[in-house]
C-alpha cells in the first residue's frame, strides 16, 4: 500500500511530537490543536499504515517496536524539512515562523524586559516561551533553543551571554532576625530556619557562598521545601525562616524594609544567563533574528 506523503505529512509532524513528548496534551499544546484532534490523526495514521505506532494507557504513551523505528527515521527527515523551509527566510526582508525557548523561571527577569522589543521588531514572529526549572533537552523536546547558567550546558551547544552579571541574596524579615539573631557566617545557618528549593530532579539546592578565595557549599535545613521564587519569597515575608534568591528578586522588599540582607559580603557577582541552541548548517530564521536583536541589544 503507497501512503501519500501529501497527505499524511501533517500526521507525521504530530506522531512525531507525541512520541518526543510521550503525552497526547503535550503534544496538542505544542501544536495548538486540541487533545482529541491528536488523537485522530494518530489512529487515523495507524489506520492508512495498517500497525500500531503508539502503546497508550491511562498513564502513558510509549512508542512500540514499529513507531520507535519510525521515529528514528523521521526525526532527521523532519529536521532536513524544517532547515529546507527555514533557508527560505533568508531571502524574506522579515523573518516568518516560531520562535521556542525553554527558559528557568528565574530567567524571566533577564527575558522580559527584551521580548517586547524584539515582538516589535518582528511582526510576522510567533513567540512561544516555556518555563521549566529542570534541564531540558531542547533538540529533542522540539524547542529553538534555551536559556541556562553556563555551567549547566552541554558542550556542543553554541552559547551568548544575555543579560547582566548575577548575584544571590540571603534575606528574612525583621521579626525573624528579632527572635533567632543575625548570621555572620555561611556557618551560622546551621542554627537557623531555611527555606529551603527543591529542583524538578528532586534534589534540594545547596547555598553557594565566596569570599577571598574561599568558596563554600551549604547544606542548609528548615521546616519549609519550595520550587517556586515567588513562594519563597512570601514565605520570608511572612518570618518563616531564610531565604536565598537572586538580588533581583528581593531588591524592591530590601527597599521597603520587608526584609533585610544578610552575608552580603559572601556573595559575589558571577556570570549571568546565556542563550544556547545546537548547531545548525542552516538556523531557523526567527532564531537568526533573536541571535541578531540580542548581539545589538546586550
Amino acid at each position: 500500500m503507497t501512503i501519500r506523503l501529501s497527505s499524511s505529512l501533517a500526521d507525521l509532524e504530530l506522531f512525531l511530537s507525541v512520541a518526543r513528548h510521550r503525552s497526547f496534551a503535550r503534544a496538542a499544546a505544542e501544536r495548538s490543536v486540541s487533545r482529541s484532534a491528536v488523537s485522530h490523526a494518530i489512529s487515523a495514521l495507524e489506520g492508512r499504515l495498517g500497525v500500531r505506532l503508539l502503546n497508550r494507557t491511562t498513564r502513558s504513551v510509549t512508542p512500540t517496536e514499529v513507531g520507535q523505528a519510525l521515529l528514528s527515521e523521521l526525526e532527521p527527515a523532519m529536521d532536513e524539512v524544517a532547515r529546507a523551509l527555514d533557508a527560505v527566510n533568508v531571502f524574506r526582508d522579515t523573518p516568518v515562523g516560531t520562535l521556542r525557548l525553554n527558559v528557568p523561571r528565574a530567567a524571566t527577569l533577564a527575558l522580559a524586559s527584551l521580548i517586547g522589543p524584539f515582538a516589535q521588531a518582528n511582526p510576522k514572529v510567533r513567540i512561544e516561551i516555556v518555563t521549566n526549572d529542570g534541564l531540558v533537552d531542547v533538540v529533542r523536546e522540539g524547542f529553538d533553543a534555551g536559556i541556562r547558567f553556563g555551567e549547566s550546558l552541554a558542550q556542543d551547544m553554541i552559547a551568548i551571554p544575555i543579560g547582566s552579571r548575577q548575584r544571590f541574596a540571603v534575606v528574612a524579615a525583621p521579626d525573624y532576625f528579632a527572635r533567632k539573631g543575625l548570621p555572620k557566617t555561611p556557618q551560622d545557618l546551621a542554627k537557623h530556619d531555611c527555606i529551603q528549593r527543591r529542583f524538578p530532579s528532586g534534589a534540594t539546592f545547596a547555598w553557594e557562598f565566596a569570599k577571598r578565595g574561599r568558596f563554600l557549599r551549604v547544606a542548609v535545613d528548615g521546616p519549609m521545601t519550595l520550587d517556586d521564587s515567588t513562594l519563597i519569597l512570601a514565605a520570608a515575608r511572612a518570618g518563616l525562616g531564610l531565604a536565598y534568591l537572586f538580588e533581583q528578586q528581593a531588591t524592591a522588599d530590601i527597599a521597603s524594609g520587608h526584609l533585610v540582607r544578610v552575608l552580603e559580603d559572601w556573595c559575589p557577582h558571577f556570570p549571568g544567563f546565556f542563550l544556547y541552541y545546537p548547531s545548525r548548517r542552516q538556523m531557523p530564521g526567527p532564531l537568526r533574528a533573536f541571535v541578531d536583536f540580542l548581539s545589538q541589544a546586550l
